[in-house]
């Protein structure tokens, strides 16, 4: 059964999980109250950071534009455009042991794709989730569900993987940003 965590909450991954090696991230949301005439398009992204919360350099951003990271750790296996239907929305693949040693974080993030064209932001999104899965067995590990304390953002910071002693941990986090995909890329040091 699945560790259900809330917003700032911390649990170990592969201390729980012995021999865990892949993973698959799904990231999922439904939109409300929006009537604009434009579908809704947001966009999972992975940030692969150093110990100061930066990437080493911009092949270390994954996202629609970049799907696999160099090492082959991390896939992001497509761009959903509407967001419709049920369960994940877009799907990461993570390969544990082909992380290379100078990340020690891993974010996953989600924007509105032109946001501030379209008049959209997070306000007008709900039942947004990240999940855990063992992508061995399809078990799923973690799930956190997003509340609904947005309103201006244009971006969120949903979760984090980290090593910790050896071992992956997973970070719930929420966070939102404005300015879209581009304040995000800053933040953690991509040329967007």
């Amino acid at each position: 059964m699945a560790i259900s965590l809330k917003k700032g909450q911390k649990v170990d991954l592969t201390k729980t999980n012995p021999g865990l090696k892949n993973i698959l991230i799904g990231l999922g949301w439904d939109t409300n109250k929006y009537d604009g005439g434009k579908d809704f398009d947001l966009d999972a992204s992975v940030f692969l950071l150093n110990g100061e919360g930066k990437v080493n350099g911009d092949e270390d951003f994954v996202f629609y534009g970049n799907l696999k990271h160099v090492s082959g750790s991390v896939e992001h296996l497509g761009d959903n455009l509407t967001g419709a239907g049920e369960g994940d929305d877009e799907e990461i693949k993570i390969d544990l042991t082909k992380v290379p040693a100078n990340v020690e974080k891993i974010d996953f993030t989600v924007t509105i794709y032109e946001a501030e064209e379209r008049k959209q932001n997070f306000g007008q999104v709900e039942n947004a989730f990240i999940r855990v899965v063992n992508e061995a067995t399809g078990e799923e590990l973690i799930r956190y569900d997003l509340g609904e304390d947005f309103s201006i953002e244009t971006a969120v910071v949903i979760g984090e993987l980290y090593r910790n002693k050896g071992e992956w941990k997973f970070n719930a986090i929420g966070s939102g940003f404005s300015g879209g995909l581009a304040s995000l890329g800053k933040n953690y040091g991509v040329n967007v």
